[in-house]
């Protein structure tokens, strides 16, 4: 690791970019290409949510009865969640708040500006509350691929009752071939996501008109009575099953994730032109072919087909679970790298895979452990019903931490008024925890499984995030700021070597560690020294311009911050090339860049974590990516010096 770990300062420089950036991004393609892509993109995971939602109303955990008063009842639920939860939460209002036009979690805790008022304990407990909710994200990234691959499969049993025992081992057999194909990179295989997703949607439409025919009675239920009826008639059993009709839900947070990558409005037009529309027609057919053969409850989705097209759907909705599982397995890169950004997790190996396409990336660590866990996860509940039970409760808890932040944003950086923030934090946050409550429920039958993930990423990203600031704080202890050490350089006359060196530091006047450390004993000093500070900003993204602040220091020494957002990479020899039109004319191939590694010594300092906290800092630090990957250095042209010290 390098000599300190780097952070960004919370400097007003990045509310001054976020007033000058659009709130979205714009785009030269037209609507129709645009929406295709948004398809393939963004709706991929609600999208398949079809398959086992309200199968797991009557067939789940907690069954009802599939008579028509309970039909019309959960359709309802389902037709006023998708318009309160969805369309009216996160498209109307959550999408306003933008970071630069990123969204998603970590662009809400960025916008709370984290690194100002520490001090209050409201403020910490605010900014840890939003880590807890983007650790939740990995429990439903673990969980979707798997649960997604595994309905999909599933269908073959209606197909053909004799290959029940093949199920587990042709969606095993699925999982590996998709996490190993994630090497390659998403722009070949994304350029079918969005065709293929628009096939799933119109069938999705096509299904559900033939349902309706046979029971057309089922559009009654757009009256919100049945949904209140359905509670009357069932009392707390009616409670239990809410879990399931949460289902419908699932993918809520992508909409958001993913507003950067569109913006708001291709998002929204998408969704009520054409998302949100299909996905109700489906339900509405699935329940109209349960009132008109109720027994069909089992899987009313498959029995919407015709028995022609039943392979062709199981084929198509194999594909479907496929891209609804990619695009969270993306998004686990991408959550994974905004967290390294943000200094809550230590660097791994992060490998871009479009010249074009900045955020197409690819983890290998992210990768093969999100493989083994869904692989995991399918093997030990062996059904799509038992991981519906563990499914909801990552999902809905992030959805009430998302509410909750939203509503701070509204009220710090939206101008909102009180009591305009405190109606829409109270509405829909009653909302989110009466669908919490009942996810709640299911804790014994493997909800317990995502709460389990979400503590353990919270725990090692506030060690990493609290580690990482013991460290500056012991290193900036013992070293001198940097025009002390300029002064010591003339005084004593230290002597220079032809030459230009680059070291690291990640606080503006301290001395980097490792300098200090190599005239102790060398002696000697390069002719031109370059002190480099990389700051990662809590914005998603830093122009040119406004990158690099140069200074020239006296006899030889220059000073370099390089400013990122934390969706970006640092290239720090891209940047010294920029150096020439400042002043410093640099032959690349002969920098040589001088990178500290520290190695730690847990549990030597009375004031700091406790000690199972520094061996899991410690841990980390030895297991993350060398600083040579993270700043793109020549390896060649690279040395580490190595300095101890106490935490």
């Amino acid at each position: 690791m390098p000599d300190n770990p780097v952070k960004g300062d919370g400097r007003d420089a990045q509310e001054e970019a976020h007033k000058r950036a659009p709130a979205s991004k714009p785009h030269s393609e037209s609507f129709a290409v645009l929406a295709v892509a948004v398809l393939g993109v963004v709706y991929g995971d609600i999208g398949t949510s079809p398959i086992y939602a309200l199968r797991e109303c009557f067939a789940g955990k907690n069954p009802i009865p599939a008579t028509p008063e309970n039909v019309l009842g959960i359709l309802s639920l389902i037709f006023w969640t998708l318009l309160l939860v969805i369309s009216l939460k996160y498209m109307v209002y959550v999408l306003r708040a933008d970071n630069r036009g990123e969204g998603g979690t970590f662009a809400l805790i960025a916008l709370l500006r984290p690194e100002q008022n520490q001090q209050r304990r409201s403020r910490r407990a605010l900014i840890l509350l939003g880590v807890l909710g983007a650790s939740m994200l990995y429990g439903g990234a673990m969980i979707t691929p798997a649960i997604s691959v595994l309905s999909a499969v599933e269908g073959l049993q209606l197909a053909a009752p004799a290959l029940h025992s093949y199920v587990i081992p042709i969606t095993v057999i699925i999982l590996i071939l998709l996490f190993a194909v994630q090497r390659h990179g998403t722009a070949t295989i994304g350029a079918v996501f969005g065709p293929l997703t628009l096939i799933w949607f119109a069938v999705l439409a096509l299904l559900g008109i033939r349902g309706i025919l046979m029971a057309p009675q089922v559009l009654l239920a757009i009256n919100p009575w049945y949904a209140v009826r359905f509670f009357i008639d069932n009392g707390i059993t009616g409670y239990f099953v809410l879990y399931a009709v949460f289902l419908v839900t699932t993918g809520g947070e992508a909409l958001y994730a993913d507003l950067g990558h569109f913006g708001r409005w291709p998002i929204r037009k998408v969704w009520f032109a054409f998302v949100l529309p299909a996905l109700l027609i489906n339900y509405f057919g699935q329940g109209a072919i349960m009132i008109a053969e109720p027994s069909k409850t089992i899987h009313p989705f498959y029995h919407l087909a015709p028995s022609w097209g039943l392979y062709p759907l199981i084929i198509l909705a194999t594909a479907a679970t496929c891209i609804a599982s990619q695009a969270v397995i993306t998004g686990a890169y991408s959550l994974t790298r905004q967290a390294m950004q943000l200094g809550l997790l230590p660097r791994l190996t992060v490998a871009h895979t479009s010249a074009d396409a900045r955020g197409q990336i690819y983890m290998p660590a992210v990768n093969w452990i999100l493989m083994v866990a869904a692989i995991a996860l399918v093997m030990a509940f062996r059904t799509s019903g038992n991981l519906a039970a563990a499914y909801g409760v990552a999902v809905n808890s992030t959805m009430a931490i998302t509410s909750i932040l939203a509503f701070n944003v509204a009220r710090e950086r939206g101008g909102w008024s009180l009591p305009a923030a405190l109606a829409f934090l109270i509405g829909f946050l009653a909302i989110d925890l009466a669908f919490l409550g009942s996810n709640m429920l299911t804790i014994p039958d493997g909800g317990w499984l995502p709460l389990v993930i979400g503590a353990i990423l919270f725990t090692v990203m506030t060690t990493w995030r609290r580690g990482a600031a013991l460290l500056a704080q012991q290193i900036a202890a013992t070293t001198p700021n940097l025009e002390t050490f300029i002064g010591r350089v003339t005084n004593e006359q230290i002597p220079r070597i032809p030459g230009a060196a680059v070291f690291f530091t990640g606080r503006l006047e301290q001395t980097p560690p490792s300098l200090q450390k190599l005239v102790l004993h060398t002696g000697v000093l390069y002719q031109h020294i370059i002190v480099v500070t990389v700051v990662i900003e809590p914005i998603p993204t830093t122009s040119r311009d406004e990158r690099m602040e140069f200074t020239q220091l006296d006899i030889g020494f220059y000073r370099i911050v390089l400013r990122y957002g934390f969706m970006q990479t640092p290239n720090i020899p891209s940047e010294l090339r920029a150096c020439a039109d400042l002043g410093l004319a640099l032959d690349l191939d002969g920098v040589h860049y001088m990178i500290g590694h520290v190695d730690l010594l847990a549990g030597r300092k009375r004031h700091g974590m406790v000690i199972w906290r520094d061996k899991i800092f410690s841990f980390l630090a030895r297991n993350t990516e060398d600083a040579t990957a993270t700043y793109h250095l020549p390896a060649a042209q690279t040395m580490t010096v190595g300095l101890q010290v106490g935490i």
